[in-house]
């Protein structure tokens, strides 16, 4: 019997767009022509609650629940004080409710754009404690358009009611995440096997009653479950509980990002109670080998699998068969997904958070793995960070044409650890090539080679945003984390980003081992002062956490921390307690740190003493109040490279000629006419040179295949005339330079 397959993620992940792994399967599945029908069922489930009969049952449902609860004479009136001021209101307004959601979700599905001027008049939607914070935001507002300020109260409005779902319905309820924390502490599996051996909660019956129809009508040989994060895990076991128990038949898989990262010392065999197979890393060939396996029992070929033979767990990785290249996975599949269905929110105030949860993004990656692939905090002994491979620009250009294709959207969210910039100047170049219109962003390591020209560059193919790890902005512990950069590094680059009109984004971390007060307070400093300069938009304080496949976790000694135990788990091995030698509870920095960057991220209290943002003791900074602004006044290098690119991103000039005069002296020169996006300007220059130069700009534009070195264009001018560098930083040539003209 043939294969057929069903690929879900389970609940919950983003409201805004499909987490992509399900769709980079399917794509691999269309070049060996295996059947796949794939699923978001935490969107569906979403949907399902959050519409006027979904909320009709969920108010009947606390009613009765409430009721019950308290013996059969009992009323609503009375059940009432069992339940928080909060709820009351909400469930007192469920007609409010009932009238306006339908209407609420079909705006922030983009189709009732019309909406945005009623919710914006704050008589329309019910409000509860979430509306709360409205005061505090209310200065935001200023910088927000119509559909913005509508998007956010909208996004309120669903949090309130997810307030009472909360309290009410299921204590697990999450937007990206559902019983999260029964996955992050899983060392043992004993509380989350517990978990299930209850009856299914509200939300599960939701899943259950979806899930049913689907594999109904799918009706798959092969079931898998992609796992990307903890607030997963516990619907994927749900999921497959279900399906293990009406569909013997039916063959089920776990992969995904928690199980590549969690699951690698998996010994407990009651997880076999619910899964056939788990599989690790890459999926392709873990997945064509099951599907061999499931058709030929003979076969028994696996790649880093594990399965339960003997009553035993056992892990399996006999298969000959070596990964795919990343040129040979397909593109990535969106359909069966319900892309018109998902809802835009803006949760925060937060730029890149908002971009995050604000729209929908075809996502792809640019490379495999980390081309740095040092940094001790980062898992970089596995797979998907060690092996490095990058994919040819043109073949990237074609998958984006094909899921603009598929998808009708050009918004790409490239969801590498670290795009290389050597692969991102290509990129942008074959996008400026095929007169591609799209808008894409992407995660970066802040190096020198982000040079002005190379950010302009890319914001002339369509990049808008940037993130990457400033991590502790500390110069002794960057260089303990192997991060690569310095301080004064990350402000140069993030200047070169920002002035090219691309958005910025740093992840802080405070806590690393043998950090001191004195560094904590330090790194706050820099922040406030890259923040202050203008050179960052956007930032999140994480605080530093020890996993068990980074260097810190593997030689903890070398960090100055001490494992709290060598004992592997039977189920989850990631996160690791420890104790560091400072002694120090980094934890009391949380508050502070982003309470301040909060205010920073909006421009405003950089005059605070940093001992404002904490109600405890700090240190002084030892870091220069300037240290940042000069740092920024350091001239650029203006040597430039014989190899370096040369390349032109305007258009052909408007040519006249005309004759200049001096002291009885007669010059035919040219006056060069361009037309920019924005404005227009003119150059002159001597008719030969102008005519030289009008040529090498056709020859060295963005949309011509071939590129040309300074190298080479320096030959051709001197094949003509003398003293080419002189030419070159002329007063035209700068105000090329200033419109277009650009070394890479």
């Amino acid at each position: 019997m043939k294969t057929k397959l069903f690929v879900i993620t389970p609940p919950f992940t983003q409201l805004n767009t499909p987490y992509p792994a399900t769709a980079y399967i399917k794509g691999f599945l269309n070049t060996k022509n295996i059947e796949s029908v794939q699923a978001d069922l935490g969107i569906e489930v979403i949907l399902e609650l959050f519409s006027k009969k979904g909320l009709q049952d969920l108010f009947e449902f606390c009613s009765a629940s409430l009721a019950s609860s308290l013996g059969p004479s009992s009323k609503l009136e009375v059940s009432e004080n069992t339940i928080s001021d909060n709820s009351k209101r909400i469930f007192a307004l469920q007609e409010e409710y009932l009238k306006t959601i339908d209407a609420v979700i079909a705006f922030l599905q983009g189709k009732n754009p019309t909406l945005a001027l009623q919710i914006c008049q704050e008589d329309f939607l019910p409000e509860a404690s979430r509306f709360a914070q409205l005061e505090e935001l209310d200065w935001a507002f200023g910088t927000m358009g119509t559909q913005d300020k509508a998007k956010h109260l909208a996004t309120l409005y669903l949090e309130d009611i997810s307030d009472f779902i909360v309290e009410c319905i299921d204590e697990n309820f999450g937007f990206s995440r559902y019983a999260e924390r029964l996955g992050r502490s899983a060392n043992s599996f004993d509380e989350l096997y517990q978990a299930l051996q209850q009856e299914p909660t509200y939300i599960d019956q939701v899943l259950i009653s979806i899930l049913k129809e689907r594999i109904e009508s799918v009706k798959p040989t092969l079931f898998l479950i992609s796992v990307p994060f903890p607030g997963n895990l516990y619907s994927a076991f749900r999921s497959a509980q279900w399906v293990k128990k009406n569909h013997p038949e039916i063959k089920i898989s776990m992969g995904g990002g928690f199980p590549n990262t969690e699951l690698r010392s998996l010994s407990d065999q009651r997880v076999f109670e619910f899964f056939d197979f788990i599989t690790l890393d890459d999926g392709e060939v873990p997945i064509e080998e099951l599907i061999l396996s499931i058709e030929n029992p003979e076969i028994n070929s696996y790649k880093r699998t594990f399965l339960l033979e003997n009553g035993e767990v056992v892990y399996k990785n006999n298969s000959l068969k070596q990964d795919y290249k990343q040129s040979q996975v397909g593109t990535p599949d969106y359909s069966d997904l319900l892309l018109d269905k998902y809802i835009s929110v803006i949760e925060i105030v937060n730029p890149m958070h908002r971009m995050w949860s604000d729209g929908r993004w075809n996502k792809l990656t640019m490379a495999h793995g980390c081309y740095w692939g040092k940094c001790t905090f980062c898992d970089i002994s596995l797979d998907y960070i060690k092996v490095y491979e990058p994919v040819a620009a043109s073949l990237l250009c074609d998958r984006m044409e094909d899921m603009m294709t598929q998808t009708g959207q050009n918004g790409f969210h490239y969801v590498d650890e670290a795009a290389p910039p050597a692969l991102m100047r290509a990129l942008a170049l074959e996008i400026l090539r095929r007169k591609l219109a799209v808008t894409w962003w992407t995660n970066i390591r802040f190096e020198k080679s982000f040079s002005a020209d190379l950010c302009l560059l890319l914001k002339a193919s369509g990049c808008i945003a940037v993130s990457g790890g400033l991590e502790v902005a500390s110069d002794r512990l960057l260089k303990l984390i192997d991060k690569g950069v310095t301080v004064e590094q990350v402000a140069k680059v993030t200047r070169n980003f920002t002035e090219a009109g691309i958005m910025v984004h740093a992840y802080l971390m405070y806590g690393y081992p043998t950090q001191t007060v004195q560094e904590t307070v330090d790194s706050l400093e820099m922040v406030r002062q890259l923040f202050e300069a203008g050179v960052l938009q956007s930032g999140f304080w994480h605080q530093f956490a020890m996993t068990a496949h980074s260097p810190v976790g593997m030689y903890p000694e070398k960090f100055g921390v001490k494992k709290a135990t060598e004992t592997i788990g039977s189920f989850a091995n990631n996160d690791i307690d420890y104790t560091d030698s400072t002694g120090i509870n980094h934890d009391k920095f949380s508050f502070g740190l982003k309470k301040s960057l909060f205010n920073f991220m909006h421009g405003i209290c950089f005059d605070y003493e940093l001992q404002d943002w904490f109600d405890f003791k700090i240190p002084k900074t030892k870091i220069g109040s300037d240290f940042i602004y000069d740092a920024l006044q350091e001239s650029e290098d203006f040597n430039i490279k014989p190899t370096a690119k040369i390349v032109w991103l305007g258009g052909k000039p408007f040519v006249e000629s005309f004759t200049k005069s001096k002291k009885g002296n007669s010059w035919e020169m040219l006056t060069l006419t361009f037309h920019d996006k924005k404005e227009s300007f003119s150059i002159q220059t001597n008719k030969n040179e102008g005519e030289w130069l009008v040529e090498i700009l056709q020859k060295i534009s963005v949309a011509k295949t071939k590129t040309y070195t300074f190298q080479e264009i320096k030959a051709d001018f001197e094949t003509s005339f003398e003293d080419f560098e002189l030419f070159w930083y002329s007063k035209p040539v700068n105000t090329l330079r200033e419109f277009g003209l650009l070394v890479l």
